[in-house]
């Protein structure tokens, strides 16, 4: 789930719509992971998605960050569209996926929007009943779960949904805190929880960091330990800064102390780099660049 900052609206024009949707596909096609269902409400989005080996953050990061500079740029704003990082469930497909594709699909029916799923325009159902033709999202999975042929699923389907219709609000689609957001039987819950106490990978060192940085401004790994104060180095220092922050990779202050700067003038390049990336799309794909080719190689073990 993806909301809007404030709760305010994160769709101004059905075109805003129709490049989200562009993102999702181009998603897809990138990191390879499914989406069985959606819903695009007027301030914020749900989204069923089964990840393959990119890990959830970098598919979610990437979305909210692409479709933000989508709308900065269209209608000439700054500053941040969506309220916080995304809100997650892990559910378990066998116990829950039908549930949670019908709430997802139901959710303007529940908000007074229209009186029936199908009326609603920007929601996978529609895709699910055969009367559009939406080719990022994934139906074939549920609709296998309805019936062996195409017309006996969609009946069914269609039967499952309309007898959510008079449902109420669903709190284990909502909850947050720890546990709460793993949905299912008690192995599946079991397994979910050995898995995240197991070790974590390695960090992305320092090092790798700063040649990231380095080779994507054309410049020495020196450069950005050494002394100048030329602008140029100086912007990618702030990229580094931000990188570090931004993925959690070690405190400001080792990175200051590594390339012999202070934390708070560190800080205050940081923020500079995440105002340019604001209002310079271009320099902020670039810096995203830079972004996946970190998340991508977290093998790196240099100390």
């Amino acid at each position: 789930m993806l909301r809007g900052n404030g709760g305010e609206d994160i769709f101004f024009a059905p075109d805003d719509r129709y490049q989200l949707f562009f993102l999702i596909q181009k998603g897809i096609e990138r990191f390879g992971h499914r989406v069985h269902a959606f819903c695009l409400m007027n301030n914020h989005i749900h989204l069923a998605i089964q990840v393959s080996d990119s890990p959830l953050p970098r598919v979610m990061q990437n979305l909210a960050f692409r479709y933000t500079l989508w709308i900065n740029k269209r209608y000439q704003r700054i500053g941040h569209l969506f309220q916080g990082r995304y809100k997650a469930l892990l559910v378990d497909e066998d116990s829950y996926l039908l549930e949670l594709v019908r709430y997802i699909h139901l959710n303007p029916v529940r908000s007074g929007m229209v009186s029936r799923p199908e009326d609603y325009a920007w929601s996978g159902h529609r895709a699910y009943l055969g009367d559009d033709h939406i080719p990022w999202l994934t139906c074939d999975s549920v609709l296998a779960q309805f019936g062996s042929t195409v017309d006996v699923a969609r009946d069914r389907y269609v039967s499952f949904v309309m007898d959510g219709v008079s449902g109420t609000h669903r709190p284990e689609f909502h909850q947050g805190g720890d546990d709460s957001r793993i949905l299912g039987e008690d192995l599946f819950v079991s397994r979910v929880m050995t898995q995240a106490e197991e070790p974590a990978p390695v960090r992305i060192s320092l090092d790798a960091l700063l040649i990231t940085v380095a080779q994507a401004f054309g410049i020495e790994y020196t450069d950005l330990t050494g002394p100048s104060r030329e602008r140029s180095f100086a912007a990618a220092r702030g990229v580094a800064a931000w990188l570090a922050s931004d993925l959690g990779l070690h405190p400001l202050a080792d990175l200051a102390r590594r390339m012999n700067r202070d934390p708070s003038a560190l800080s205050q390049l940081a923020k500079k780099t995440r105002e340019q990336m604001t209002n310079d799309p271009e320099f902020a794909l670039k810096v995203s660049r830079m972004k996946s080719d970190l998340s991508s190689n977290n093998s790196i073990t240099h100390a």
